[in-house]
């Protein structure tokens, strides 16, 4: 947000809420988000201003409906922040700072990790049989039959993908194959799910807020057990195996672990989906090398299951050695110039270091992009018994093939693509920040 939309917000929240905002700092994060200070009656009220992501940021969900979740949890006794209200310019909903911290890996020692895994556990269990119909009459829609609830909001995101997808994905159509040719039974009826589950604030070994629902729906209960995987990534959620066996023991009974794999599949699969269009136009306010990072590594995580379940061996390949021509030292001057001086942790901060990343992968794709991909291409025309020397019509026959093809084909396949993304997130790899070294849990 520009000075004049935190004049805006600052202005509203006076408005809504009466008394005068004594502080407002821009949460140094992607997407626009406020922590305020509101002083009213000789008392400082904390609060948090969530802003819109927008829909032509890929976001599917309109930020109301996150609100209307909010506020149908909060009324069954799920501890949610309270919201005061809604912003309609600039977008956002005004809710309670609620007390807490995020980021289960910053919890105190062992013992308080493991007690705020098992009481978000206890929580989940407890979403998960809420009654459903209080959601459908404030606006949630129940899936329609079996094959809608398991592939929960999948055509959605389809769907958006489609509409503005620019270029060859293979990775992606494979994807979307896959998902569509193993849809297993659900779990059991359909109930509310986080979608985006595991983000949660906690403080003393307990969960104080569940957080970030935008994403959330009716559907099956298992979404919200793959999600965390996902979650895991950026996240450290602990142990998920033991996790899911907490779960399980608050439910009563077991959850399929092919259920979960499908569903941890197909939670990641829909990163790049929302994010390919993103990444074909610099847009401003969009940090693109953040969305870059994500892209490949929720690329790479729905390949490792899929491997895990199929009993795929998966190897890294061999990489290049760096290499330089002409341009290399103005690329090193960049990054050198825009390494950040100071330990701020400001949105000021935060933007220099973006630019700080960005300048720091172009200079890895100047070392090692021609090399990484050649190997990309030498990969695809062994693949294809092909002989091209582009790789945009290299992608475009692979994608085609992957079109046509059928189970038979997937260990190949997997092998193939996961190469593929391990080659990309080398040239993430000095940005990768919290997914540095991430790989996805295994349930076995």
């Amino acid at each position: 947000m520009s000075s004049s939309e935190e004049s805006a917000v600052r202005n509203w929240v006076e408005g809504q809420m009466g008394g005068q905002v004594v502080e407002c700092e821009r949460q140094p994060r992607w997407r626009p988000a406020y922590f305020l200070t509101l002083e009213k009656e000789g008392e400082r009220l904390p609060l948090y201003f969530r802003g819109d992501r927008g829909l032509s940021d890929s976001g599917q969900y309109p930020l109301e409906h996150e609100m209307t979740c909010l506020q149908v949890l909060e009324a069954q006794g799920i501890p949610v922040p309270h919201v005061f209200g809604f912003c309609s310019e600039p977008r956002g909903i005004l809710m309670e700072w609620a007390p807490g911290q995020a980021d289960l890996s910053t919890a105190r020692d062992l013992p308080e990790k493991e007690s705020v895994q098992r009481h978000y556990m206890e929580i989940l269990a407890q979403i998960h049989a809420l009654d459903v119909d209080p959601f459908i009459q404030a606006g949630l829609a129940a899936p329609s039959d079996p094959d809608r609830l398991a592939l929960a909001d999948l055509p959605i995101w389809e769907k958006g993908y489609r509409r503005a997808k620019a270029r060859p994905e293979p990775l992606i159509e494979f994807g979307l194959a896959w998902l569509k040719r193993n849809v297993p039974p659900p779990a059991g009826p359909a109930c509310f799910v986080c979608g985006d589950s595991g983000q949660f604030l906690f403080d003393q070994g307990r969960v104080t807020a569940v957080i970030d629902l935008e994403l959330a729906h009716l559907g099956d209960r298992a979404e919200d057990l793959g999600a965390l995987r996902s979650r895991d990534l950026s996240e450290p959620l602990g142990d998920l195996r033991s996790a899911i066996l907490a779960y399980e023991e608050f439910v009563g009974h077991g959850v399929d672990r092919f259920l979960i794999d499908f569903h941890t599949v197909r939670f990641s699969l829909t990163t790049p989906l929302a994010i390919a269009p993103v990444l074909t136009k610099a847009q401003p306010g969009i940090d693109l090398i953040q969305y870059l990072c994500w892209f490949h590594v929720y690329s790479r995580a729905p390949l490792e299951v899929i491997a895990m379940s199929g009993k795929i061996e998966l190897t890294d390949p061999d990489l290049p050695e760096a290499q330089s021509d002409r341009q290399t030292p103005f690329f090193e001057d960049l990054s050198q110039r825009l390494t950040p001086r100071s330990g701020d942790d400001s949105f000021a901060q935060y933007a220099g270091q973006t630019a700080h990343r960005t300048a720091v992968y172009l200079e890895r794709v100047n070392r090692y992009g021609p090399a990484l991909e050649a190997d990309n291409l030498s990969d695809i025309n062994a693949f294809l018994g092909t002989q091209h020397t582009e790789a945009a019509k290299a992608d475009a026959a692979l994608e085609e093939w992957v079109l046509k093809a059928d189970a038979g084909a997937d260990s190949d396949l997997v092998r193939l693509l996961h190469r593929r993304c391990v080659r990309q997130e080398v040239l993430l790899e000095p940005v990768l920040g919290e997914f540095s070294g991430a790989r996805i849990q295994s349930l076995g």
